[in-house]
């Protein structure tokens, strides 16, 4: 599970930074002295923190490689929510109305001097994919540290149900040892050594 949770943030790493090299919205102004200009406004520029979100999801997965337990569910909790600001950076290009205004200030152009917007969703659509794949790598986190969790729980269960047999608890070659002496290594040790004429019995 951690490998493919590491896959999943390497990749939803790629697409937030392919995101961000697509052009987010268009804007042309007029200053009524030349021709109107067209500026494109990519990812990087409309939602600056894309590439830091990336950034992000890459040293996760890199830290998912050194944690273990509850600093593993730690993790997690924070690609989730990472997952839920990438996801509202993809779908706010939905959700406003108007993004003339945010475009004047970013193509530093004053607002009375827009013409016209024009969105372009590819970018966001990568966007919100790289959030979805965020969040399903984060429950693929928290599976692992409580499936790591539950193993480690039986695994220290077991050799309290073995202590009591004192063949079990002895190799192979220790129990042909104690065969060779004449001792049966199946008795207590403690027990041995009160009676020592249980010897060669």
């Amino acid at each position: 599970m951690i490998r493919a949770a590491q896959l999943g943030l390497v990749l939803a790493a790629a697409g937030l930074w392919g995101a961000s090299r697509f052009t987010w919205v268009d804007v042309t102004s007029f200053d009524g002295l030349g021709q109107p200009k067209t500026v494109g406004l990519s990812g990087g520029t409309w939602s600056t923190a894309l590439v830091p979100l990336a950034v992000l999801l890459l040293a996760a997965a890199v830290a998912a490689l050194a944690v273990r337990g509850w600093p593993l569910r730690a993790l997690a909790v924070l690609v989730a929510l990472t997952s839920a600001g990438t996801g509202y950076l993809g779908l706010s290009l939905w959700l406003v109305d108007d993004v003339a205004v945010r475009a004047s200030h970013i193509a530093e152009a004053p607002v009375a001097d827009i013409i016209g917007t024009q969105r372009h969703y590819t970018g966001a659509v990568i966007t919100v994919v790289a959030a979805a794949l965020t969040l399903a790598c984060a429950v693929l986190m928290v599976r692992a540290a409580r499936r790591e969790t539950s193993g480690a729980a039986r695994y220290s269960r077991r050799p309290a149900a073995r202590q009591d047999d004192p063949a079990e608890a002895m190799s192979e070659r220790a129990i042909w040892d104690a065969l060779d002496e004449g001792s049966d290594p199946t008795q207590d040790p403690t027990r041995d050594a009160a009676d020592p004429d249980n010897k060669g019995r």
